[in-house]
């Protein structure tokens, strides 16, 4: 009757383990989700500052259609590949897709801004100054939430290769996340943005 008592002691106390260690796990991916949610949350701020950043620049820059219609080409990927990761941060492959159309937006951005360089008019304009101070602002956001998340994902993707977390992980299906970075050595300046 003993053995049998300590027996059932140390099944339910493997079971009380593998819940506590399951619930740790479901935690820190919700943590890594909802870090993501904070980045989609700047993001958004940014995808609705840059159709007002165009239209004011538009009045100005009536030769350069082309790069006007990049910034809004590329904003429309962003936001499309933003939404496809949001919906699934836990998706490797949607949090690169997110990477590299900011990516291709900063770049865009980049090649807007050097041209509105050549606009004096429109670099005095106080919309233009207001936007970009947005702009700059929300960047640097950015920049905030993609270290946070990527500090969640960290805690996550070490809590689930440890041992014997991991035994659990694998049981459960807890898979790897995918830190938010940007891999081309260019794409990692932010866009220029300054009206001096």
């Amino acid at each position: 009757m003993i053995y049998l008592g300590i027996v059932l002691g140390l099944i339910l106390l493997f079971i009380l383990w593998l819940v506590s260690v399951y619930n740790r796990l479901v935690s820190l991916r919700n943590r890594f989700k909802n870090a993501y949610s904070q980045i989609d949350v700047q993001l958004k701020r940014r995808y609705d500052l840059i159709p007002n950043l165009v239209e004011t620049a538009k009045a100005y820059m009536k030769h350069e259609r082309e790069t006007l219609e990049a910034v809004t080409q590329a904003r429309n990927q962003a936001m499309t590949a933003s939404t496809h990761a949001a919906n699934r941060p836990e998706d490797a492959q949607a949090v690169r897709g997110i990477s590299g159309a900011e990516s291709l937006l900063s770049g865009a951005l980049s090649r807007f801004f050097a041209v509105a360089e050549s606009y004096p008019d429109l670099k005095a304009n106080q919309n233009m100054m207001q936007l970009t101070e947005e702009l700059t602002s929300t960047e640097n956001r950015i920049a905030f939430a993609r270290q946070a998340y990527n500090d969640s994902v960290m805690v996550y993707n070490t809590s689930c290769e440890q041992m014997p977390n991991s035994m659990i992980a694998n049981w459960f299906n807890f898979k790897e996340a995918q830190t938010f970075e940007i891999k081309v050595k260019a794409e990692r300046q932010a866009p220029k943005v300054s009206f001096s």
